[in-house]
């Protein structure tokens, strides 16, 4: 006799990724989200939104004047919890994921810091 899968529950589906917007008006906002130590790059996004690493998340990033917005997949790979020292800010640091969406956000945002890069003006997560 043939077992049957009636009855039985349905494996489960990945959950799907999180979808973040975020909007970095000035180039300082950008130099103290951005997040170049990561491989691929990486931003760090404030939210209150509990998240645990190795989340997947996509952003919807626009930059400063630019009407398009870059769709960006990522991992959580950082978390500033509530009440941080330093007054931090909550939330979440992404590194973008390997692919052409991530290496373009990574060209965009290098293009657009320049040599602010080098700057040792404090971030929102080192």
């Amino acid at each position: 006799m043939a077992e049957t899968d009636i009855g039985k529950p349905a494996p489960a589906a990945p959950p799907r990724p999180s979808v973040l917007s975020l909007n970095i008006n000035s180039k300082s906002a950008l130099y103290a989200a951005y997040m170049p130590l990561l491989r691929n790059g990486g931003i760090f996004i404030p939210t209150t939104r509990s998240y645990s690493i190795g989340d997947d998340v996509f952003m919807l990033l626009s930059l400063m004047d630019d009407p398009a917005k870059l769709p960006i997949a990522g991992t959580v790979v950082w978390i500033t919890p509530a009440g941080a020292q330093n007054s931090k800010a909550q939330g979440i640091g992404v590194q973008f994921k390997s692919d052409e969406s991530g290496a373009e956000a990574r060209r965009r945002i290098e293009s657009l810091l320049g040599g602010v890069m080098q700057s040792g003006r404090p971030t929102h997560t080192i």
